[in-house]
């Protein structure tokens, strides 16, 4: 029987590596408990940027750590000999490309800052689709006598769904319920979704591999994929798309190579190496947009850029959530159909 995978890291350790020097990797840490804790601590790839079972549910009342296990067969393990390509500067193939965007495409959607997006976007949209989905089930099941499992509007596979009916007295009419829980199992749901769906419609060309400044070195984060609408130096935010018209998409691949694409421009030739102004801004928007983490091969001077926050309750409170994370995912899925 396999191991079951409950440390998920949700940037994969094959990436991390790419910053490590010794087997460690230079980090800074946006939030601490106090202002004496160190701007840099150098810490192995295995114990960063994971949480234990965060991609793991349960199953027939059982752990399971499918998502895990598929994320690294179909978007980690392929993408390992094109990064290193890519990182020792050699030709990629057209194979190559498309599996190299299809790890930075993964890596957009499964990581905790996009989990907190993603919740706060459910909790404003969801009540309403429900609303919307249940009505016209309850018109099908008035004029079609159809199923109640057929909530139209809900690719209902993984779903987190729970439907039922409360008859009258009379037997003549009845109250159709559907409800979902917003959490793990439903970011779970999403995740498949986009990586088997919307995946298919990110351009597979159109992507370079710049490098740095001479001097500089990118660093990177615990939420490393960028979706970046941009005007200019002072005008800019990290709600892009992946196809938006002059809309850019950035990953820093190692210290010396970074993935770009901006739509509606030529790519510029791969191994590019920008001028120092560009180079700057985009350390500055690698660091603006990381979560908790930025990952370093060398310390430098971030706290001109973005100042840590200290709070010693935040952190702890945090720390207690993904302690309680396992078991209280669990407790709110009971009862519940995935589909």
């Amino acid at each position: 029987m396999s191991q079951l995978h409950i440390d998920n890291h949700y940037v994969p350790q094959l990436y991390l590596k790419q910053w490590a020097i010794n087997g460690r990797i230079p980090t800074y840490s946006l939030l601490v408990a106090h202002h004496n804790a160190p701007l840099w601590k150098s810490r192995s790839p295995k114990g960063l940027a994971y949480h234990r079972n965060l991609y793991t549910n349960i199953v027939n009342g059982a752990e399971n750590d499918e998502l895990e296990r598929w994320l690294d067969s179909e978007f980690e393990a392929p993408a390992e000999r094109p990064l290193a390509l890519a990182t020792h500067d050699c030709r990629l193939e057209p194979d190559d490309w498309h599996k190299l965007v299809r790890f930075a495409v993964a890596q957009d959607v499964r990581t905790p800052a996009r989990l907190r997006e993603f919740m706060r976007r459910q909790a404003e949209q969801l009540p309403a689709m429900l609303d919307s989905a249940v009505k016209r089930v309850a018109d099908k099941l008035i004029s079609e006598d159809a199923a109640v499992h057929s909530v139209h509007g809900i690719e209902a596979t993984g779903f987190p769904l729970k439907v039922s009916i409360e008859a009258s007295e009379d037997q003549e009419s009845g109250i159709l319920r559907a409800e979902a829980i917003i959490g793990r199992s439903l970011w779970h749901w999403s995740i498949r979704r986009l990586l088997t769906g919307t995946i298919a419609k990110v351009p597979a060309r159109g992507w370079s591999i710049v490098k740095p400044a001479r001097g500089y070195l990118w660093p990177s984060s615990d939420s490393p994929l960028i979706r970046l609408n941009y005007w200019n130096e002072n005008n800019y935010n990290f709600e892009g798309g992946w196809n938006a018209p002059l809309g850019d998409v950035l990953l820093p691949l190692s210290p010396t190579h970074l993935l770009h694409r901006c739509a509606g421009v030529r790519p510029k030739t791969p191994g590019t190496r920008l001028e120092v102004a560009t180079t700057r801004q985009i350390i500055r928007i690698i660091i603006e947009h990381a979560d908790r983490y930025v990952f370093a091969q060398q310390e430098f001077d971030i706290e001109s850029i973005r100042k840590r926050a200290v709070d010693a309750q935040l952190l702890k409170e945090e720390r207690m959530a993904w302690e309680s994370w396992n078991s209280d995912q669990a407790q709110a899925e009971h009862g519940y159909s995935f589909g």
